[in-house]
């Protein structure tokens, strides 16, 4: 019985090392064993990709537990950007244009649509390529160059939220002219340089149509969750919850570039012998900056 067990040892350890298999025999009360052809057995553990002992899709489990979760967040904005077209379509003429309300430029003071949020996208798309290279540097095994790619990516990382939260700043803060927002909660925009001319739904109205909405209308500045000087209040609402969940997104990249950072000038992934860390962060680092290409798109250029 114990030559038996061994036995059993023998053929199950030969087995997980695809080298050679033995099948205990019986004959006449011996226990003795004669060897077997690997090629059906070897044939079969090759094929069967489920069997177990190596991944299904060739990736560790850090890399498929990214995707897992890159693919969940993927439909989070993927209903948020629905959610706002849907609407947007619904209330298509009060719905504020893009090119009105993103006109502000730093150091320069001119009517500069898109020109701010454009230069974002540039910072965060050139953050992408950064890390692309620190990927790279790591597969050669190049600690200094995954710190120098890792680092600018920080720094390009670092520009791009503190560019949303100039953004932000100027959106809550509006337009010097300010607008009238009306009891049924429509807004009538001061043209800029004519006073006494408003903007209602598109249409321009002056004399004594835009002194009485004056008299019954609230001047307000800006925009907040609940009013909205440049037209539907819900553009507001969208732009502050998915330009910030967003940018909560890129924020948190930061962070965890950062310690990753650390960690390169460290020698800590030198001794591991990979570089596998950097490959999930920069999974996470391009799926922020796709996003932020859907974002852009909805919220700015159509």
């Amino acid at each position: 019985m114990i030559e038996i067990t061994v036995s059993k040892n023998i053929l199950q350890t030969f087995y997980f090392e695809n080298t050679l298999y033995f099948r205990p025999q019986i004959n006449n009360g011996n226990v003795f064993s004669t060897p077997m052809s690997t090629q059906s057995t070897t044939h079969q553990a090759s094929t069967s990709v489920w069997g177990g002992g190596k991944s299904p899709f060739n990736i560790s489990w850090g890399k498929m537990y990214m995707w897992f979760f890159l693919v969940s967040d993927a439909f989070t904005f993927s209903s948020l950007l629905v959610a706002y077209g849907t609407l947007r379509h619904k209330y298509s003429a009060s719905w504020p244009n893009a090119n009105d309300v993103f006109t502000h430029f730093p150091f320069i003071h001119a009517h500069v649509p898109l020109a701010y949020v454009g230069l974002m996208t540039f910072i965060l798309i050139m953050s992408s390529v950064t890390m692309v290279l620190a990927v790279d540097a790591g597969h050669k095994r190049d600690n200094k160059s995954v710190a120098l790619w890792l680092g600018l990516t920080i720094i390009g990382g670092f520009m791009f939220v503190g560019s949303q939260a100039w953004e932000w700043y100027h959106f809550i803060k509006g337009t010097d002219q300010g607008a009238y927002i009306l009891a049924d909660h429509s807004v009538a925009r001061v043209k800029e340089g004519a006073e006494n001319i408003l903007i209602l739904n598109g249409k321009e109205i002056s004399g004594a149509a835009a002194e009485q909405i004056k008299a019954t209308g609230e001047f307000f500045q800006g925009a907040n969750l609940v009013k909205n000087e440049y037209g539907n209040p819900l553009f507001g609402d969208f732009f502050f919850f998915i330009t910030g969940f967003h940018g909560f997104h890129v924020f948190s990249g930061v962070i965890i570039n950062l310690i990753i950072w650390f960690n390169v000038l460290d020698g800590i992934y030198r001794k591991r012998g990979h570089y596998e860390q950097i490959e999930k962060t920069g999974l996470y680092w391009h799926f922020v900056d796709l996003v932020w290409v859907f974002v852009f798109t909805f919220f700015y250029l159509v």
